[in-house]
């Protein structure tokens, strides 16, 4: 019997699947008749007849992007779970450099911005000097243009043969219906760059007939998707760490960064990395791709930072971040007055987010959440203990 197909395998990543989901009655059946459920799942497995069933689809704006999201049913997520925990993780974990710090246990980050600092810190240790160059290197649209053939030409020969059955199985499913192209078009959609928002917004249900579809995309929010998105640039990791030597270099999903002391030699290396992107079915987002000096403000995962003469690296929380949270502060008040929410739910997530960036904040910023704060919901909230 096949690990994924293992009754015990299923029945655990049932457990794990029930922590979260995007479904409100759908787990509640499930978990009533899960003995049934998870037997049925077993034989389709088996019999190699399991399909994944159409799931709910909903935008979400994270950190000012929208994002077009596919929520699972409870049996694919329990699918995922197997396969991705079973198989794919443990597979693929080798060939990820220590640096990747997306979607990996005991990662995540938090860990990738530790990585950051402790590279600038080590690279003035090593010059004595913030006389040097950083480059962030972003992919436009990422999981938007995921090819399906570079996926499974680059996975499948990793994991066993059943697995990789269904693992194409699942990465069909994220084809996009494209009945709308004209045939020139469709000739050409591999190679052009796709954008789900501008389709979801633009293409109607009534033009996706099934008659043609787009083998590219993966959905963000399905865990396949996730351990493809933290696998498949490992060719770019391997260019910039092996064949062009970088020793500081990370990348978080589809963020990455270089640091080194020749700007020239930088800027090659870039153009080496935009070639290895384009042979994965990737595009360079060149609004966020630049070049900075270490002594320069620059912005890495929600925080800026600058590398002073003197080795120290300044951190600050990115404004954007905190109008975010203002914005939010002011719908939780909405939704407070409306009885939608409490006020205990409103109170926690401020000082949870109040205890973990409040130190990275200016005095005024402190000052101005405080008082926006007291203003919304008359009270004066701490914290920490020794909040002032």
């Amino acid at each position: 019997m096949e690990i994924v197909s293992d009754m015990n395998v299923l029945y655990e990543a049932f457990r794990a699947s029930m922590k979260s989901s995007s479904w409100k009655e759908e787990p509640q059946r499930f978990e009533a008749n899960f003995l049934s459920e998870l037997n049925a799942l077993r034989i389709e497995l088996e019999e190699k007849s399991y399909k994944t069933l159409p799931g709910n689809e909903f935008e979400q704006n994270e950190r000012g992007k929208k994002r077009h999201i596919h929520g699972n049913r409870m049996r694919d997520r329990v699918v995922r779970h197997a396969l991705c925990d079973k198989v794919l993780g443990p597979c693929l974990q080798p060939y990820i450099i220590y640096n990747n710090g997306a979607s990996q246990e005991g990662k995540g980050v938090d860990f990738s911005r530790r990585l950051f600092e402790r590279d600038l810190h080590n690279y003035w240790l090593e010059y004595r000097t913030n006389d040097g160059y950083i480059a962030f290197v972003d992919l436009s649209k990422f999981y938007d243009n995921i090819r399906h053939d570079v996926t499974k030409a680059m996975i499948c020969p990793k994991i066993d043969p059943f697995s990789g059955w269904l693992f194409s199985n699942i990465v069909d499913s994220f084809q996009v219906d494209v009945s709308y192209m004209t045939d020139e078009e469709y000739s050409r959609c591999l190679d052009n760059k796709f954008d789900s928002i501008k389709y979801y917004a633009n293409v109607p249900k009534e033009a996706r007939t099934g008659e043609k579809y787009m083998a590219k995309s993966a959905n963000i929010g399905d865990q396949t998707a996730q351990n493809i998105g933290v696998y498949l640039p490992t060719r770019i990791d391997n260019y910039v760490t092996i064949v062009r030597g970088f020793k500081r270099y990370g990348r978080y999903m589809d963020d990455m960064y270089l640091i080194h002391p020749d700007k020239e030699y930088l800027e090659e290396t870039l153009k080496g990395m935009y070639e290895e992107a384009t042979r994965l079915g990737f595009f360079i987002n060149q609004k966020k791709t630049r070049v900075c000096k270490l002594s320069d403000t620059y912005t890495y995962l929600q925080f800026k930072y600058y590398l002073t003469d003197t080795g120290k690296v300044v951190k600050r929380i990115n404004p954007k971040s905190v109008t975010r949270q203002r914005r939010k502060l002011k719908k939780y008040h909405n939704l407070w007055s409306k009885n939608v929410v409490s006020y205990d739910t409103v109170k926690q997530e401020y000082k949870s987010w109040m205890g973990r960036y409040a130190k990275y904040m200016s005095k005024a910023q402190i000052r101005h959440m405080k008082e926006l704060y007291q203003y919304l919901f008359k009270e004066d909230v701490r914290w920490k203990e020794n909040t002032p």
